[in-house]
This record gives C-alpha cells, structure tokens and sequence, in this order.
C-alpha cells in the first residue's frame, strides 16, 4: 500500500497583482524541481517560508496542475485529486459536532463501499492505531491539540492510501507533544508501510523523521540537494540519550542548515548528499 512519486522538470507559475500598479504580473513559484520519492519512503521537505513547499504538496495531491513538467504516481500522471492520496495539514480540520470516531467514519463514508457496520470497526482499528480508542466518543472540543491531530491522522489513514502527504501538521503544537507525535508518526510509518511526504520548516524534524531529507532554496522554488539520513530511530545509543542529542544528528542538522542559508549557484540542479 505505498507509491512512488515524481516530480520532472516541473514549473509553477502563477498571475497576482502587483501592489505598486495594481497590474498582474508572472510570478515563479517553482522552477525546474526534479524530485523521486520511492515507494515505502518517508521523505521531508525543508525550505525557507514562501519556497514553494506547499504548492509542492498542492501538486502531488492533485489540487492543482503544474505549468510545466509533470508529476506522476507510479508512473501516472496526476490529474486530480484520488483515493491514492491523503492530505494531513497544520489545522485539524474536524467537524466539531462529530465525535473522533465519527470524524473518522466520514472519511470512510466519502470513500464508499462499506456498511455502517464496517466503518465502524474500521474507524475503531485506526483510532487504536493512533492510541486513542478509549478516546472513540469524544468530541473534538473534549480533546487536546495533540489527540484532534492524532485524530486527523487516523482519519487520513482509514482510507488506506498510497501516499500521506503532511503538510506541517506538528507545528501548532508545543515542543513536548510534538516530539511524541513524531515518535508515533514514525511506528505508525513502519507499521502501515505508506509513502509519506512530510513538510516542515523546522530542522530538527526534518532530520529526525525523515529517510531523506529534500532541502529546498527559493525564488523560484527549487530542489537544491537532497540528503541521505542515517540514523539508528529504534533506539540511540544509550550513552548518548535521546536520539536528538547524538553526535551524528548534529551533523546532519549542521548540513541541513548550511544549505539553507548559503545562497545557491545559478543553473544549479538537484544533487545528494551523504553525511558520514
């Protein structure tokens, strides 16, 4: 249950006005972006605010169709919204009225094909996913920040798609419950195999969850190096703690943060980058 993504030579320009004129000019939000995702991977997305990352993910999820290249799924190209693909994003997006489970079973009834029955039980198996099936009949006003994302997330995942895309879903939340979301994303990853392209503006998220860590430069949006992550997520050394406090993370967190503030070369293409 997982897809291979790709993204070739793809642009993305949009018409806005100018503030000055009051005129509408081009603006370039991505240029020339080459990216592969495997299928099974969990790749993030890094980049400075206003790089392209969103439209990235607009693109993949089939809301929107780039002015140039293609994107495709498992060799597709994506033209519009599909069951394939499920969208997480930073706001919780659930019905107030509806319970967590019924959040769920929403999901579940849009897809179709199943009995009352049958969301039922499917909404419960998701939401002991996430760890919350004690939680099955509250409301989202009776949940924290971190259940009602958790909550989405199973809603997501109830469909059984291909592809999650996660479009900074953590980064409401308080430094201790997004630590432990990341943790449990990151189970839930393994457990259920689904390719997930995660976005983040934040460094040490992206290190931490990501197999690979796509590192984006701006104006125009593009791909300026992708890197390979190493790092032993079952459990850190003992001597050394938590898995944040290792030598090895530091570094990578040092390479990300390079990139993103060092300007890039004209003409410059996607490259990666490995390190030790």
């Amino acid at each position: 249950m997982s897809a291979r993504i790709d993204l070739d030579d793809v642009g993305q320009v949009f018409s806005v006005r100018d503030d000055a004129d009051k005129h509408r000019r081009e603006f370039v939000a991505l240029e020339g972006v080459d990216l592969s995702i495997a299928a099974g991977e969990f790749l993030t997305l890094v980049g400075p605010s206003g790089c392209g990352k969103s439209t990235i993910l607009d693109l993949i999820s089939g809301l929107g169709r780039p002015t140039s290249g293609t994107v495709s799924i498992n060799g597709t190209t994506i033209t519009g919204p599909g069951l394939d693909r499920s969208v997480v994003f930073q706001q919780y997006t659930l019905l107030p009225w509806r319970t967590a489970q019924g959040n769920i079973e929403l999901a579940l009834e849009a897809k179709g094909g199943m009995s009352k029955a049958e969301r039922a039980r499917t909404a419960q198996e998701y939401l002991r996913l996430v760890g919350l099936e004690e939680f099955a009949q509250r409301l989202p006003g009776e949940l924290s920040g971190g259940m009602k994302q958790r909550v989405a997330i199973a809603r997501s995942l109830s469909c059984r798609p291909e592809v999650l895309l996660m479009d900074e879903p953590f980064g409401a939340l308080d430094a201790q419950t997004r630590e432990r979301l990341q943790e449990e994303l990151l189970g839930i990853w393994r457990r259920t195999g689904t390719t997930v392209l995660f976005i983040t503006h934040d460094i040490d998220e992206a290190v931490f969850l990501g197999q690979r860590v796509a590192v984006m430069s701006g104006q125009p949006g593009r791909i300026r190096e992708v890197v390979d992550i190493h790092l032993d997520r079952c459990g850190a050394d003992e001597e050394e703690g938590d898995l944040r406090g290792t030598q090895a993370f530091a570094r990578y967190r040092h390479r990300i943060w390079t990139l993103l503030r060092e300007r890039p070369a004209l003409g410059r293409r996607e490259g990666v980058a490995s390190v030790a």
